[in-house]
């Protein structure tokens, strides 16, 4: 091998790792975007209602750890038909907060699992877990709210009336999906797909 060769061996070389280095970053801030993402949906409200008879338009809002209220609300309904076995919020904060140390993790995890002749990175196991854990999440949080909604004779979503047990008389309300939940669902969806493209973000530079 000449000396041209070699140096062109190792100029090739070195540009495949400079490329794949570059790859790898790019991947990192596609990440940490979807990790950011997600925090801001969490903390954004998935659902609201507003009762006619009250003052303002959110009365009930819907987090992922449950529901908040106002005082008239509280003050004139059985906290049973709205609020979450004690068990849930810790149980969502622990999720929450497994999610974001798995994301963080996945930043910094290189090793492989294999199933059968399979090799999966174990960074791209643990974003796409994160990713479809929080789908399944955001369609809990439809499901359940359904389910409540049935429950007590009213709509999850839309133009809903239910009878005042203090007054015995009709009101109205009317609630929707918020903008949080759709952040949910577009970041569970955004991290799935990071996970099944970060091979192309971090390959292996082949040796020449």
């Amino acid at each position: 091998m000449t000396k041209t060769d070699t140096a062109e061996t190792i100029h090739g070389g070195v540009q495949a790792w400079i490329h794949a280095g570059v790859g790898v970053w790019i991947f990192r801030v596609l990440l940490l975007a979807g990790a950011a993402f997600m925090v801001y949906s969490w903390f954004s409200p998935w659902w609201s209602a507003d009762v006619a008879v009250i003052r303002g338009p959110d009365d009930l809002v819907l987090h992922p750890w449950g529901i908040e209220t106002v005082a008239q609300v509280r003050a004139s309904s059985d906290p049973e038909l709205y609020s979450m076995p004690g068990f849930f919020a810790p149980f969502v904060w622990t999720y929450f907060a497994v999610a974001m140390l798995a994301l963080a993790a996945s930043l910094f995890v290189s090793k492989e699992i294999s199933l059968g002749r399979i090799k999966l990175p174990v960074a791209a196991v643990l974003i796409a877990f994160v990713g479809l854990s929080y789908l399944v999440a955001v369609g809990l949080a439809y499901g359940i709210g359904e389910m409540r909604s049935e429950a007590v004779d009213t709509n999850f979503i839309g133009k809903s009336e239910f009878r005042d047990p203090m007054t015995n008389r009709k009101i109205k309300m009317v609630s929707d999906l918020r903008d949080g939940y759709w952040y949910a669902l577009y970041t569970g969806v955004a991290l799935f797909v990071l996970a099944l493209l970060r091979g192309l973000f971090a390959r292996k530079p082949k040796a020449k």
